[in-house]
């Protein structure tokens, strides 16, 4: 029987229609190679597990195994029964999975099937005495607070963006893992349409930069602007929920507590008041960056670097600084 690391943190993440590794996979091995051994749980699509299996060693996965669905029509289910026989197999310290909608879909499953303990939306992880540790920004950003459990592997979702560490390239040792199907019922895809959506920027959940914009950018003309800024920096492209209402931009791109949350290196927040709502979704951003003609906007209580003045003028300056610097 294979052995596993006394100190294993089983990493459980997919495959993407490419059959790459999902983006939020390296923060997760940056996660779990802090507290423990990084162990990999490829969930890939029929094909895709060898080179999915080489990418998550190069992400720093000591040993992989790997689950190729046997019935990608079938939702939730398969997932669920490869974990329960990995955690079997491995017996990790805990269980990391990414905040996103598979993700979050996954982790319920699993924890309801084993009653297990769930600690959802972390932004970090850690080890005490006790074991491993998570770490959320909750009520708006206005509190910091911990989570583990009492009993067993707690299941923790990290925040997609939040975690800046890397672990270091293993050498490629992957094999199959043997799933029992639980045979319990699952919702199946029965057709679907493709919708090809071309752009260039990064994806909103998870990118490294985003550029937001709020009410004060006045229609969907200027909002526009939002995008050339982001285009110059190779950032995504995000909203304010006032931006949203105003229908500046698609529901989709809105920020905050009942939008998307984001944990960017970078996050420039132009014409954006700075409601507690907003503040939820971007609060735990690296370096925040705000301009804003309100010098008492509540943007500025938290943001690293603030500029007092009209974003029309403000901004364009910007651009064309970085387009400078560029050359």
């Amino acid at each position: 029987m294979t052995e596993f690391p006394r100190d294993a943190i089983l990493v459980v993440v997919e495959t993407r229609a490419s059959g790459e590794l999902e983006k939020a996979a390296a923060g997760l091995f940056g996660a779990a190679a802090a507290v423990g051994t990084p162990i990999a749980l490829v969930l890939a699509s029929p094909g895709a597990g060898s080179a999915a299996a080489a990418e998550a060693a190069v992400l720093g996965a000591a040993r992989v195994l790997v689950a190729e669905t046997p019935d990608p029509s079938a939702l939730g289910v398969s997932g669920v029964d490869a974990l329960v026989a990995a955690v079997e197999l491995t017996q990790p310290d805990a269980i990391l999975i990414s905040h996103s909608l598979n993700g979050r879909d996954l982790a319920g499953r699993y924890a309801a099937r084993q009653r297990a303990a769930i600690s959802v939306d972390a932004v970090g992880v850690s080890r005490d005495d006790e074991g491993v540790v998570a770490h959320h920004s909750v009520y708006g950003g206005a509190y910091n607070v911990t989570s583990t459990s009492t009993f067993g592997a707690p299941v923790i979702t990290v925040r997609q963006g939040s975690i800046e560490a890397r672990a270091t390239a293993q050498p490629p040792a992957s094999e199959t893992l043997d799933v029992t199907g639980s045979g319990k019922p699952a919702a199946r895809i029965d057709a679907f349409e493709e919708a090809v959506a071309a752009t260039s920027r990064p994806e909103l959940r998870g990118a490294a930069k985003v550029v937001a914009g709020g009410r004060g950018l006045g229609s969907e003309e200027q909002f526009a602007l939002v995008g050339q800024l982001a285009d110059t920096l190779g950032a995504a492209v995000g909203a304010s929920r006032a931006a949203v209402d105003a229908g500046y931009i698609p529901a989709s791109q809105q920020v905050g507590q009942t939008g998307v949350s984001v944990s960017s290196q970078l996050y420039i927040a132009l014409g954006i008041s700075g409601a507690i709502q907003h503040r939820a979704g971007m609060q735990t951003a690296k370096t925040i960056v705000a301009i804003n003609k309100d010098s008492d906007a509540p943007i500025f209580e938290i943001a690293d670097f603030g500029v007092v003045g009209d974003l029309f003028k403000v901004v364009p300056q910007l651009i064309s600084a970085l387009e400078a610097r560029k050359k």
